[in-house]
């Protein structure tokens, strides 16, 4: 079996980091008083915090484990994950999205639905929500115990409990705010440790110039691994990715990208802490900037692995094209640095796990187990049902870690689930945010048929009778059929059906609610222009284009 062979001194590096770590949730919990406070941290973050904990919660096994081992296996055009992938999504939650969200006074995404649809597709939501949180909290239990097992030699089933131990005690102390603020600490830890290994990596293979000629020469890479775009022509197909531009652009950048970064509440709780709309508003925006550079860390790891580490790519075992980044720590740190980067990579996975816990433990208390079983408890009721919660998800996750196990690329796994689960949501929410006709049973009949068209592709093309190229493109058209068909029967049930009055509809639906003036309200803070939401989001757009720009040539 590989193995991590770690020094005293990066044991003692690791030792140091849960200590903060657990630290951290003991002082959070000075200030847990109420339900507002453990579940969404009193709404009192400034947006530099929570900017940082957006993006840090986004940074778990989908995207160090996952991503690099995406870029082992299809080359450049993982960056397709980040740039139409991401940021045009990101910038939309902040400039259009929040102040939905933020004025409404919702406490989850989910809630969301039960005021402008009905009870049954606020409850249909609410599970299938906690159903995804703890399959993607598996996924980084998962990932991070395989690191405790590269690192220790443990059995996986025992680096799996571990795991799941330390990040259940912070959240369990200190609610949200524990997570963000780890989340925080987090992300400048995953950088001290990503950052070296990928100037190594570089560095061993001959610089950027030494690592292109040898992902040209590369048997299942070549040079079309080096073009995110060529290749992706429709009817012929030949870039790595096996998906052409239409389900990159539509599946991927729209569909699976919108529905992830709009509706997913693991990340829209986060802005939802903010100290005020301006902050809630600025907390994607600022997250956008370092999404736009993670590639370099990542994907970049990924391609040296797929040049220097032989027989990487293996179906089952230690080559797993999952296990890149633990086997070039190993490979190319010395003592010290691999201490920082194992550290970094479990801060990663922490962040993850909590991420999805949290919103999981506050979709159970609030949406399902207040609205439904309990309503009138006291508020202090619910901070303990809320750390009840947080024991069941982080057990049920235990038990998920293990279907994620079955995969030799993570983000095949993860981008399924997305299919499932956020592509027919986000049809839902865009129609019921901009159609005020949208009627409340619409919103239930949509979101279930998108769900089973998302499912009935990825078994038919698991199966054999539909040949979609790769499972990643299959998913891509997963996401697809899911946003049409929910469209539709939405639409369809709509027409159908009777709406509610437009009274019942204010601050729900775009042209009921006073927008101009929320979204031209002015914090302190942006009365410097490059604090502005809209300029923050055109700058990251901009770039976004600019670095493209860049593998064309």
């Amino acid at each position: 079996m590989f193995r991590v062979h770690a020094g005293a001194v990066d044991y003692a590096i690791l030792a140091v980091y849960f200590l903060v770590v657990l630290g951290i949730g003991f002082a959070a919990r000075r200030y847990v008083r109420t339900g507002l406070d453990f579940f969404l941290s009193g709404r009192s973050m400034p947006a530099w915090i929570t900017g940082l904990a957006f993006i840090a919660a986004n940074l778990g096994a989908l995207e160090i484990l996952g991503l690099a081992a995406n870029g082992a296996k299809y080359g450049i055009a993982t960056v397709h994950f980040y740039w139409i992938g991401a940021v045009p999504a990101m910038v939309f939650l902040g400039i259009v999205m929040m102040p939905f969200y933020y004025n409404s006074k919702v406490r989850s995404v989910p809630e969301y639905l039960r005021l402008r649809f009905n009870d049954p597709t606020h409850v249909l939501n609410s599970l299938s929500f906690a159903v995804a949180t703890v399959l993607i909290a598996g996924v980084n239990l998962f990932a991070m115990a395989l690191v405790i097992r590269l690192l220790l030699g443990w059995p996986l089933a025992l680096s799996i409990v571990l795991a799941a131990g330390i990040v259940l005690i912070y959240i369990t102390l200190g609610g949200l705010s524990s997570a963000i603020y780890n989340e925080v600490l987090q992300f400048f830890v995953i950088m001290a440790g990503l950052v070296p290994l990928t100037l190594v990596g570089l560095k061993a293979v001959g610089g950027w110039s030494g690592l292109q000629d040898k992902i040209s020469a590369a048997k299942g890479l070549g040079p079309l691994a080096l073009h995110p775009w060529q290749g992706t022509g429709v009817g012929g197909v030949t870039n790595p990715i096996g998906a052409n531009w239409i389900s990159i652009v539509f599946g991927l950048g729209f569909v699976l990208s919108f529905g992830y970064w709009t509706t997913n509440f693991a990340e829209v709780q986060r802005a939802l802490a903010a100290k005020n709309l301006s902050a809630a508003r600025r907390t994607p925006l600022i997250g956008a900037f370092p999404k736009l550079l993670i590639p370099f860390v990542v994907v970049i790891p990924g391609l040296i692995a797929a040049v220097t580490v032989q027989g990487i790519g293996a179906k089952t075992g230690d080559l797993q094209f999952n296990n890149a980044i633990p086997i070039l720590i190993s490979k190319y740190l010395p003592t010290g640095m691999l201490g920082i980067a194992i550290t970094g990579l479990l801060a990663a996975f922490m962040a993850g796990v909590a991420a999805n816990v949290t919103a999981f433990n506050t979709v159970v208390s609030y949406d399902l187990w207040q609205a439904y079983v309990r309503k009138h408890e006291p508020d202090q009721y619910y901070v303990r049902f809320g750390r009840i919660a947080t024991v069941v998800g982080v057990v049920i996750a235990i038990g998920t870690a293990f279907i994620a196990a079955g995969y030799n690329s993570m983000m095949d796994y993860i981008q399924a689930l997305f299919s499932f689960f956020n592509a027919p949501l986000f049809a839902t929410f865009i129609i019921a945010m901009f159609w005020r006709r949208a009627t409340p049973w619409a919103g239930f009949w949509g979101l279930a048929a998108g769900t089973l068209a998302a499912v009935a592709v990825h078994f038919l093309h698991s199966r054999g009778p539909l040949d979609l190229g790769s499972p990643l493109s299959a998913d891509f058209w997963g996401a697809v059929a899911a946003f049409v068909v929910d469209a539709v029967v939405t639409v369809g049930v709509s027409l159908a059906t009777k709406p509610k009055p437009d009274n019942e509809l204010s601050g729900l639906v775009w042209g009921l609610t006073k927008t101009e003036d929320v979204t031209a309200e002015r914090d302190p803070a942006e009365r410097v222009w490059w604090r502005r939401p809209a300029v923050l989001g055109a700058i990251a757009l901009a770039i976004t284009a600019l670095l493209y720009l860049v593998f064309l040539f």
